[in-house]
């Protein structure tokens, strides 16, 4: 059975490890092929940042482990994209 494919993520983490750092952490996981991260706000502590993440079959526990472990916590899963391919998002009639 297809696992998961993608998953977008809302983290909030503190300004250290930078995002680059932080990316090549998470890019080294199992299923990992390759990830994302946007910083979208900067507070005096902590940094708000998306991270996109895709894989043929990604584990949910092992990247949220990752991330308790350099210091983020994640406030959302905002996007999961599970089975054979990745089906992107359509805007529809009611969102234009």
């Amino acid at each position: 059975m297809p696992g998961i494919r993608r998953m977008v993520l809302d983290v909030l983490k503190p300004h250290y490890p930078s995002i680059v750092e932080f990316s090549k952490k998470l890019s080294v996981l199992p299923g990992v092929s390759g990830v994302n991260l946007s910083l979208y706000e900067v507070d005096q502590q902590t940094e708000t940042i998306k991270i996109t993440i895709e894989g043929d079959d990604l584990d949910y526990e092992e990247i949220k482990q990752s991330i308790d472990n350099l210091g983020a916590v994640i406030h959302s899963i905002d996007e999961i994209v599970a089975g054979h391919k990745l089906v992107e998002e359509v805007e529809t009639l009611q969102e234009r």
